[in-house]
């Protein structure tokens, strides 16, 4: 795992990401200088109690437009925070902390859990996360390279 540190590994406003701890080896997101925390997209979420802790229960879909290759994810939760989606609205939201590889780097980031089905991408990667030695090209995409063909095939729904 990469500390914070003070040199720069750029990225463009979108990537393909993974989520190792998860199995998840492709995953597109959103780069997001304007949500402080990361966001990402899960279902079935539950609640229990495991060794005294709170942990949660969820499923992740990987694909944009697809239903395949769900993944069962149990994590202790982290924290809960009251999130203002971008329509205004405030939420009540479970964090859990993710590692996440992006543009060939390592990060362990918070990650909010939450109902992303209406929205082009699986996962916002927020400012917490990029604080950890990333600027952010906006006019670029996939610094960190594309997926392969097959995944990006399954992410439109066409496998």
């Amino acid at each position: 795992m990469t500390k914070t540190s003070h040199s720069n590994t750029f990225t463009g406003w979108r990537e393909w990401v993974s989520l190792p701890d998860l199995g998840v080896d492709w995953l597109k997101a959103k780069i997001d200088t304007g949500a402080r925390t990361s966001s990402l997209h899960a279902f079935d979420i539950h609640e229990f109690e495991q060794d005294g802790a709170p942990w949660v229960r969820f499923k992740v879909k990987p694909w944009q437009d697809s239903q395949a290759d769900a993944v069962v994810v149990e994590s202790p939760v982290h924290d809960r925070r009251a999130v203002r989606s971008s329509s205004g609205h405030a939420q009540e939201r479970l964090v859990v902390e993710l590692l996440i590889r992006l543009v060939d780097r390592e990060v362990l980031a918070e990650v909010t859990l939450s109902n992303r089905d209406e929205m082009g991408f699986r996962m916002l990667i927020g400012r917490e996360a990029l604080r950890q030695g990333f600027s952010v090209d906006p006019a670029r995409s996939f610094l960190g390279g594309r997926a392969p063909r097959e995944a990006r095939r399954r992410n439109r729904g066409r496998i």
